[in-house]
């Protein structure tokens, strides 16, 4: 760093050292305003996960294509989220760098809701039949709606983490104490979104939203995204108003470098990939491998529970049970993880660095997903049958044993998503230090290794289901050897870093 400050002329800054310069510290209740928001928007991706995919196929998508909706998360994280980072490092509105980004994520949020939850009404009023098998109208606007959410999405978390980082100054203890209350509220939202999921008549507190091309299934979606927009616009309004944000102002340019500011972020990026150390690609490889693992069973599992576990068909009262039933899970899964994300530092010291953490959890990954197997045939030889007096056959709900090994496993999943969310940043951070890249964007190159893993899982997934016969099991059985691949490469070619070093990343959240 010395001689380069002694050169005459210095290369282009990457986009996080623009904010090397002393920012004054903030009181504590102002962090943990803005890292409440966090607790909306995963209202939000909650309600997405846990109800989306089902509720795509009961508007007429089918099982086998409805896995490309979900490359909206994966196309709008590779792009819209490191172009919206690097620009609001220099966006210099008078209301701040960050929250003009903040605002617009959230008013984005709110229209994309209105959309995906009045969707069959509009498809309706506009031409759909009550009751068609398909309804192409209402898919698109769907579509259009979802799609503008992940977008919404993308653009109001990275800079919520970075109004963060801005908050704490220079202070470590405040950074580390603000990417807590961010993964905590991050869990509340969870829990919420789940909790509200799983209840079945949520729709009568807005008793407007079932209408003739929406039922009762329909409404309490559409009522859940209402009362998500509610608590994000709230949440974000407080935060907004409250929490004020200097403006910035930017260090002058030389002019004969301003001719290719438009392609700045972009050579960044590659010159990152170029820089990459062999650690930083085996960390790349080993999470992708986690990841592939990951999405099959984060998109269908609630369609898993109402389909293989419970024996309903999509639209039927059993499949929706079923698909209650997961949100329970999930609310679960939530708080199992976010207990296990209080103790990942003790528990890697135990076990003598996250290395050895990372892959002995990524081998329980993967038996949890081959477990899916056992419980989806255990429930198929114990499905009882009830006939009607005219000869029709109805599908009985499944024991509470069935029923409560499936909820084991999405409990216990929550161990390895703490981990999963907490390890590989951390590592990406610590591999990076002696790069030029910057810790943005060697942050940004990791989320390649997680978004081209579920473009790829959205794709194929779908179709490999349909090869055998249409159902989830598949993909959980490609997810459960990806975990178990995942796992050896951590143990056998991922580097040590320094335990002291790691945990206290680790316990940072990856941010410092």
């Amino acid at each position: 760093m010395d001689s380069a400050m002694k050169t005459d002329k210095q290369p282009p800054l990457p986009p996080l050292q623009l904010q090397h310069h002393e920012l004054p510290q903030r009181p504590i209740w102002q962090i943990i305003m803005v890292a409440a928001i966090a607790a909306g928007v995963q209202f939000g991706w909650a309600l997405q996960l846990s109800l989306l995919t089902p509720y795509v196929q009961l508007i007429g998508v089918p099982h086998t294509w409805s896995s490309f909706i979900w490359l909206c998360g994966p196309i709008s994280g590779m792009i819209v989220q490191p172009l919206v980072g690097y620009y609001s490092d220099r966006c210099t509105s008078r209301f701040g760098r960050r929250r003009p980004f903040i605002a617009g994520g959230a008013f984005l949020v709110a229209i994309a809701v209105f959309l995906i939850g009045y969707a069959a009404d509009i498809g309706v009023s506009t031409g759909d039949k009550i009751g068609g098998r398909t309804k192409p109208r209402a898919i698109s606007i769907f579509v259009v709606g979802f799609w503008i959410l992940d977008v919404a999405n993308n653009t109001l978390q990275g800079p919520c983490r970075a109004l963060l980082a801005d908050l704490a100054g220079s202070n470590s203890s405040k950074i580390r104490t603000g990417n807590a209350m961010y993964s905590f509220f991050m869990g509340v939202g969870n829990v919420l979104g789940y909790a509200a999921g799983s209840y079945t008549h949520l729709y009568r507190i807005v008793p407007f939203t079932k209408t003739a091309a929406c039922e009762y299934y329909c409404a309490n979606l559409k009522t859940c995204f209402f009362i998500s927009i509610a608590l994000l616009v709230i949440i974000t309004v407080l935060a907004l108003s409250t929490v004020s944000e200097d403006p910035f102002v930017p260090e002058p340019v030389d002019d004969s470098k301003s001719s290719g500011k438009q392609l700045v972020f972009f050579g960044e990026i590659f010159s990152a990939l170029k820089e990459l150390s062999r650690p930083m690609w085996i960390l790349l490889l080993v999470t992708c491998l986690n990841w592939i693992a990951w999405f099959p069973f984060l998109l269908y599992d609630t369609d898993w529970m109402g389909k293989e576990v419970y024996g309903g068909k999509v639209g039927e009262q059993l499949y929706n049970r079923g698909v209650r039933a997961g949100a329970l899970g999930l609310m679960l899964n939530s708080v199992v993880s976010g207990l296990a994300s209080l103790g990942i530092e003790h528990l890697a010291r135990w076990l003598g660095g996250v290395k050895r953490l990372w892959g002995g959890i990524n081998f329980l990954l993967a038996v949890c997903l081959a477990m899916t197997v056992l419980v989806t045939k255990i429930a198929e030889s114990s499905r009882q049958f009830t006939t009607a007096a005219d000869g029709s056959v109805t599908v009985q709900s499944p024991d509470g044993g069935v029923v409560g090994g499936a909820l084991t496993i999405f409990a216990v999943l929550g161990a390895p998503l703490a981990v999963t969310f907490s390890i590989p940043c951390a590592l990406a951070s610590i591999f990076s230090n002696n790069s030029g890249a910057g810790q943005g964007l060697s942050l940004g190159v990791l989320n390649l290794a997680i978004v081209i893993p579920q473009m790829v899982v959205s794709v194929l997934s779908g179709p490999w289901d349909a090869l055998f016969g249409g159902g989830n099991l598949p993909a959980f059985v490609v997810g459960a050897i990806a975990a178990a691949a995942s796992g050896i490469f951590a143990l056998t070619m991922l580097p040590s870093p320094p335990p002291d070093v790691v945990l206290s990343k680790v316990s940072g959240g990856g941010m410092h």
